[in-house]
């Protein structure tokens, strides 16, 4: 018999330790080891041989089934590939059992399988939820269970399964694992259950995951590396948009982002961002810049709006929603070195419009328009997109895809792109949409003297 022995394991990464203490050595973290049983295994058996196959060959690409959800599928590359694993993660509340529920009634509306396991919700909940949304005529199967050995043997049973949902995989238990629900140990250990499982029946599996309160995943760092595809959903609850983002996937593109709005109905798709994120944008405010973006393969335009407030006295505050904080302190480095700004003694507070998080470089150029114009008090020109990055000495950089960023800047009516000089390296040349003319600059005081003049 198997003896039971101890072990400390962080909550947080998932580092085993010999004793207890008050800080993860891996992480940092503090509060986060837990003593957790383990059984100490018997010997191995000897392994079998494996054959080799030679790198040549023909492979089809992976099937897919369409969700249903054109901005699901566009982040997941096409649909669901039979077999594959895929996390979503969210902070709590931001939709992603609304948005699981809705693809699930659309796979069976279209004549699939598909099983929706709830280990936080009662199934009366979830049926409540399924009326709000007008899906409660939608043939899927629906169980409460957090017991992974019932769930298995569910599974095991279900021979034309589809899809299967897991809400939420913090939530399962092993019970030969004696640690609670949501431990790293746990977490781990029916993961791989559960993935394995829909491997060998060939059905897609779809996680949920809490997220940490930087967020994070919750778990162990393991989990994302399990699965074919990890999603994170992001938004404000106090905003309408939602922002559904690939951060890794096997069988399609990864950075790529789907887009919806949510309504009393549910989540609705958004099929062109651009327009609702500058639908409500004035172009004769100062400090208001477009910056066209790329998600994915997917342009973007939208509104950068900065706000200088004087602060003769005290450290000047630096405020940042929807950009990296330590870019912004460097691109005002870059304005008060190389282009003569005095900012030093101004509160700047920077906000990327619609609750989008950019972090492309690109945005560099726009950023700095919104602040130059904010400076000089003037607006700058409503019909005018902005786009490349910002170097230490002050010069535009190339970014890349730079023409699929003016056709949608074409597409809803601007009239002009600001945006890097091109250099006499062998670049062709810049494809420009009809009807929009280019302004290139190579250094950035260049900006600043047209919004000065």
């Amino acid at each position: 018999m198997a003896r039971a022995v101890a072990r400390f394991v962080c909550q947080a990464c998932g580092a085993v330790t010999p004793k207890w203490a008050g800080r993860c050595e891996t992480c940092g973290e503090w509060n986060t080891i837990a003593e957790e049983a383990a059984e100490s295994r018997p010997k191995a058996a000897p392994g079998r041989r494996i054959g080799f196959v030679a790198l040549t060959g023909d492979a089809a690409p992976p099937p897919r089934a369409p969700t249903g959800i054109a901005e699901l599928d566009r982040v997941l590359g096409g649909g669901l590939v039979p077999g594959s694993a895929v996390l979503v993660g969210g902070d709590p509340g931001i939709g992603k059992s609304t948005l699981l529920l809705q693809a699930a009634a659309a796979l069976s509306r279209a004549g699939r399988r598909v099983l929706y396991v709830s280990g936080e919700e009662a199934i009366e909940q979830v049926r409540m939820r399924a009326r709000r949304l007008e899906l409660a005529d939608a043939a899927l199967g629906l169980a409460a269970a957090v017991n992974l050995r019932d769930i298995a043997a569910s599974l095991e049973a279900e021979a034309d399964a589809a899809l299967v949902v897991i809400d939420s995989i913090q939530t399962m238990w092993l019970d030969s694992i004696e640690s609670a629900p949501g431990s790293v140990t746990q977490v781990r250990a029916t993961a791989f259950e559960l993935i394995r499982l829909a491997k060998s029946r060939g059905f897609a599996l779809v996680l949920v995951g809490h997220v940490t309160k930087d967020g994070a995943i919750a778990g162990p760092r393991v989990l994302e590396h399990m699965v074919d595809a990890v999603l994170h959903f992001e938004g404000d609850r106090g905003h309408q948009f939602r922002i559904l983002r690939g951060v890794k996937n096997r069988f399609g593109a990864t950075d790529e982002i789907g887009v919806f709005e949510m309504t009393d109905r549910g989540l609705a798709e958004v099929p062109n961002p651009s327009a609702l994120f500058l639908a409500e944008r004035r172009g004769n405010v100062a400090g208001s810049a477009v910056f066209a973006g790329l998600e994915g393969t997917r342009p973007v335009l939208v509104e950068v709006q900065a706000l200088l407030s004087a602060n003769p006295g005290g450290a000047p505050r630096r405020s940042v929603i929807g950009w990296e904080s330590g870019r912004l302190s460097m691109l005002l480095a870059v304005l008060e070195a190389r282009c003569g700004l005095r900012l030093g003694q101004s509160d700047v507070y920077l906000n990327i419009a619609g609750g989008l998080r950019i972090g492309e470089p690109a945005a560099d150029l726009a950023v700095a328009a919104a602040l130059a114009s904010a400076a000089a008090d003037r607006p700058t020109d409503p019909g005018r997109v902005y786009f490349g990055e910002v170097g230490l000495s002050g010069e535009i950089r190339q970014v890349a895809q730079a023409e699929a960023r003016l056709k949608e800047a074409q597409k809803l009516g601007f009239t002009s792109a600001c945006l890097p000089r091109r250099v006499a390296r062998g670049n062709r040349p810049l494809a420009a949409p009809e009807g929009l003319a280019l302004h290139e600059i190579g250094h950035l005081s260049d900006l600043v003297a047209g919004l000065r003049a």
